[in-house]
């Protein structure tokens, strides 16, 4: 079996660039011949197809991708199978998508959102994404490396810290969190609430709407927004360096950074819908917030990156949730219980470490060859 596949490479660390990576190094663990390009490289592409032959094309991303993971590898007369995640709603490449002979996607939710959003499902099979479990693993407090980390973050060793990791803080719920964390005041320890960012234009504005939120609750000297790309094997010692990881997210499809807490030991804080509820267990591997609001949309603008012109508009048949908000008073009941309960959080880490070994990336590379050789005929030589 030869599969080249595209997602953005070499892989900067973000989400999915680190879904197709690990892909790769689990096929190439199992020994099959796998490559990578960047999915927006035709050239590269192409070139692939011309000496390297793929019986596969396999392009991680979301609907509005399908140009570059789907339509250029038809175009030269290669099997495409895309891995997507959901981003809300599908509003184009239908069609495309359905007439695939084979398309993953990371959750049994995002298959029911593409189902919603009008495909059969009847091509759709749910592969989830990997995880690291070597080098994503529990560091004690006393290792060098995660006191590093939390001196860099300017968390006392008497501090628990709160940590949330993302392209920005709001869509992993970190505005509920700060909510539930100003409504506790002396009920729970002295804290910081870290809240780790990837700084970008949409992100400094969202920074500063977050940090006018913190000022008006009062918690502005314990909330911090450090921005900047870091590295993926700095990742394990900065979770490894909290106390509660909390990620109650507004758009979940998969939840990479919860399963990675988990698999470094660490009680996770999620909300109680998603694809949350598929790879976290409330009361067991964490505490699930309930819903307390569904944003819904009745029609969206799209433009050129969804494939159509600038400013069109597409209305819905039926109005759509595109995210959702986790209860602040449950967040608080949480994040009250596992400050304050050092032996639950440790129970609820060791399940956490138990649960992310179902996603070790060698597994998930195992599914994907079950998956082709099943659904497709293709040999795993």
């Amino acid at each position: 079996m030869k599969i080249l596949l595209l997602f953005d490479y070499p892989p900067p660390p973000g989400g999915l660039a680190t879904q197709g990576d690990l892909l790769l190094r689990g096929l190439l663990s199992l020994g099959v011949d796998a490559r990578a390009a960047h999915l927006e490289s035709a050239l590269e592409k192409e070139w692939y197809y011309r000496w390297f032959k793929p019986d596969a094309v396999v392009g991680i991303g979301y609907w509005g991708m399908a140009p570059h993971l789907v339509l250029h590898a038809q175009q030269h007369g290669i099997l495409a199978i895309p891995w997507l995640v959901a981003n809300g709603y599908v509003v184009n490449y239908r069609e495309v998508l359905e007439r695939l002979p084979l398309m993953l996607v990371t959750s049994q939710w995002v298959k029911d959102v593409y189902v919603r959003d009008g495909l059969s499902g009847k091509n759709i099979e749910v592969l989830p994404v990997g995880c690291d479990t070597d080098n994503f693993a529990p560091y004690p407090r006393n290792d060098p490396r995660v006191q590093a980390a939390r001196a860099a973050l300017g968390v006392r060793e008497d501090q628990k810290l709160i940590l949330t990791v993302g392209g920005d803080a709001a869509s992993k719920g970190g505005r509920e969190v700060m909510s539930a964390l100003a409504s506790l005041g002396d009920r729970i320890p002295d804290y910081r609430y870290v809240c780790k960012v990837w700084t970008q234009p949409r992100t400094e504005k969202q920074n500063a709407l977050d940090l006018a939120l913190a000022k008006e609750l009062g918690i502005q000297d314990k909330v911090s927004f450090p921005g900047g790309r870091v590295s993926r094997p700095f990742m394990p010692f900065l979770l490894s360096a909290c106390d509660v990881y909390a990620a109650p997210s507004r758009l979940e499809g998969f939840g990479m950074g919860q399963v990675e807490a988990g698999a470094c030991g660490k009680p996770v804080i999620g909300i109680r819908a998603m694809a949350m509820l598929e790879t976290l267990v409330h009361g067991r591997t964490a505490l699930l917030a309930g819903v307390a609001e569904e944003n819904l949309a009745t029609g969206a603008v799209v433009g050129p990156e969804a494939g159509f012109e600038s400013g069109h508009r597409v209305e819905f048949p039926n109005p759509r949730v595109v995210d959702y908000r986790a209860s602040v008073p449950d967040l608080a009941e949480h994040l009250c219980t596992l400050l304050n309960d050092p032996e639950l959080c440790r129970k609820l880490g060791e399940a956490g470490r138990e649960r992310a070994q179902e996603y070790d990336y060698r597994k998930v590379a195992q599914r994907f060859v079950d998956i082709v050789q099943h659904k497709l005929g293709l040999g795993a030589k």
